[in-house]
């Protein structure tokens, strides 16, 4: 069994694969303020590319999901975390190396590094062999990391490392000052007075009294004279010093490579997980939804925004979870209703799921079936761009055409309100030509629209309404369900919108 990553099975140099920039949809979902948030804890790993990369194959998503899955063990998490908390004061060992200046210093940090390195490995391979792994993902690295713990490189590097901090422990040196004369040379098993002076002294102590020794500091900074006596100290001990130069040249690289590479992408796993927790918290679910790139028959129970459901639980505030589905024919849902009654919420939380099921991770739900697509693409309302001197209706039309243009079946479209800023006849006409576009790709579409005439297109269209309180229509329900759109709930909503319902009116009346 070979280990390459713990994040891809069988590409080779998955690490390559990373995408530096947030795709272009990301601001339109709010994924960007999804990823901010699972990230910010865990900056030094660098690990939005990894949230920024969708995966194209079943089988990773799947090695990904088991990996997940195994990782949900408490125990597993502590054991991963104790190695990570390892590896990072070792890259700050290395980190201060980089800064001293006198060599033996920098040396003795090195070797520091080099012997917590060694410490983490030999944990995380004794945590591992006591781990109940089911994974392909840990199976195949937990392997690995037993190989390279019995490898002649570490246990070479091992036994080098105890070695030489045992051989500096048993330096001692004296330090004969006069003046401004400091002289060093080896301790010669002189007699240590200090017990002594204490036993004469005790006699004309009187009670407890104050302690004024001085504790040394001890610290990373050294200072010139120090740093020429631990000169002087070395040429006391050559050998062993010799041996601690030798093995600072020849282990410049010591840490393996594979390891580091398990020790960064393994973050992407745990803080997903816990950016989870503070949902489950509040009662949210979560699953693994089934993944499919063939079956366009999707589905999802008790789904949410992650990123409006993160603001809502900070606030005390409850979470209003949605259904969705489509079956046989179905691609296309067409969401109409009152302004603010949760249509663009609901539009990206279909955006949003499959997402983060195309990265392997769980998603928001009871139980979900997503499609794996090609492409996503999102076309929600822009302000007007001055600079390219076209109209807000044309720039609506240029953007709707390159996404046609480049989508395939495979791909999934969200659009939230286009063509607002034309007439309703014309919204109406071009509207149905795109959906008749929509259609021939046969593509999965979720369309945000004032336009009642998409609902109800043809068999491949699928109503959907957010819902209001009946017998008080001003308010939201946030409640998307499917039915036939009526318009009423907009016409009220929009003549409230503007001061024309009977109440608006009257009291503008009384004025």
């Amino acid at each position: 069994m070979t280990f390459r990553s713990i994040l891809f099975e069988k590409t080779e140099g998955g690490v390559k694969k990373e995408t530096p920039e947030a795709p272009v949809f990301f601001v339109d979902l709010n994924l960007d303020q999804v990823i901010e948030v699972i990230t910010a804890r865990k900056e030094e790993y660098n690990l939005k590319p990894f949230f920024y990369t969708s995966l194209k194959d079943m089988d990773t998503i799947k090695y990904r999901q088991e990996v997940m899955r195994d990782l949900e063990n408490e125990t597993l998490v502590e054991k991963i975390e104790s190695f990570a908390q390892k590896m990072r004061a070792m890259r700050r060992c290395l980190a201060l190396v980089d800064k001293l200046y006198y060599k033996y210093h920098k040396e003795g940090w090195f070797l520091e590094a080099v012997n917590i390195y060694c410490d983490a490995v030999n944990g995380l391979t004794h945590d591992l062999s006591l781990a109940d792994l089911k994974s392909r993902g840990f199976l195949a690295f937990r392997e690995y990391l037993m190989n390279y713990a019995k490898s002649d490189r570490f246990t070479l590097l091992l036994a080098e490392t105890k070695k030489l901090k045992a051989d500096l422990a048993t330096v001692k040196y004296c330090l004969l000052i006069k003046g401004n004369s400091v002289r060093v040379r080896k301790y010669e098993s002189e007699m240590d007075y200090s017990a002594e002076v204490e036993k004469t002294f005790e006699k004309f102590k009187q009670g407890v009294v104050k302690d004024y020794r001085v504790k040394l500091p001890i610290g990373s900074s050294m200072n010139h004279v120090e740093a020429q006596i631990l000169d002087l100290v070395a040429r006391l001990y050559p050998e062993i010093f010799l041996n601690l130069d030798d093995f600072c040249a020849k282990n410049g690289h010591f840490v393996d490579e594979t390891i580091a590479v398990f020790d960064r992408e393994i973050q992407f796993y745990i803080a997903y997980l816990e950016y989870l927790e503070t949902f489950k918290r509040a009662g949210l679910k979560f699953c693994y939804p089934q993944v499919s790139n063939t079956c366009k028959e999707v589905y999802n129970y008790e789904g949410f925004d992650l990123a409006l459901a993160y603001k809502l639980i900070n606030e005390n505030s409850s979470v209003v979870c949605n259904d969705f589905y489509l079956k046989d024919p179905e691609r296309i849902l067409v969401v109409t209703g009152p302004n603010q009654g949760g249509k663009t919420t609901f539009a990206r939380t279909f955006g949003q799921l499959h997402y983060l099921a195309s990265l392997g991770c769980p998603v928001p739900g009871r139980e979900a079936q997503l499609f794996l697509f090609d492409s996503l693409f999102t076309h929600f309302e822009k302000e007007e761009n001055i600079q390219n001197l076209r109209g807000k209706l044309e720039d609506d039309l240029i953007r709707i055409y390159h996404i046609l243009d480049q989508a395939t079946s495979n791909s999934i479209l969200i659009m939230n309100e286009i063509f607002t800023s034309t007439t309703l006849r014309d919204g109406v006409f071009l509207s149905k030509k795109i959906m008749e576009k929509i259609i021939q790709l046969d593509l999965l579409c979720v369309w945000v629209t004032f336009l009642d005439e998409l609902a109800s297109f043809n068999e491949k269209t699928v109503s959907m309404v957010s819902t209001v309180v009946p017998e008080n229509p001003a308010l939201r329900t946030y409640k998307i369900v499917r039915g036939p759109a009526d318009g009423l709930a907009y016409a009220i909503a929009i003549a409230d919108k503007y001061r024309l319902t009977y109440n608006r009116l009257m009291e503008r009346l009384k004025l």
